[in-house]
């Protein structure tokens, strides 16, 4: 794959503030003109999560969506269920707790993944008013 696609995939993440589907992502581009294949947009995806330049996460249903990182420290986000809107959030206790588990149990290297799901304001205004 020609690192040209890789950027095409990561500025369409770029402009995004929500996490986004890899069919929402091709969807996109070929609607803008590229000339782009789903499984290239896939292979893109992956190149950008194995180098930590994209996070990953599991929808209920299981799909994975993608978000162009904020940082590149270790970090949570925090989902809204309604539009998808995602901030970073840093999770020193979720840190504290997830060492200490491993620990308690005889685990080294301990690694941990944690999304948090809301409604942002914006969404829950708009639920009140309609």
């Amino acid at each position: 794959m020609t690192t040209s696609r890789r950027q095409a995939v990561r500025k369409v993440l770029a402009a995004s503030t929500s996490f986004r589907s890899a069919q929402d992502i091709y969807a996109e581009m070929r609607a803008s003109g590229a000339k782009i294949g789903l499984t290239t947009v896939y292979r893109a995806l992956q190149a950008l999560s194995d180098a930590g330049e994209i996070d990953v996460l599991r929808t209920d249903d299981g799909e994975a969506v993608y978000r162009a990182c904020a940082t590149v420290s270790h970090h949570h986000h925090l989902v809204c269920r309604r539009c998808g809107k995602t901030v970073e959030v840093a999770g020193p206790d979720v840190e504290r707790w997830a060492e200490a588990v491993g620990k308690e149990h005889g685990f080294t290297d301990v690694t941990h993944t944690v999304e948090v799901f809301g409604t942002c304001p914006s969404c829950a205004e708009e639920a009140k008013a309609g």
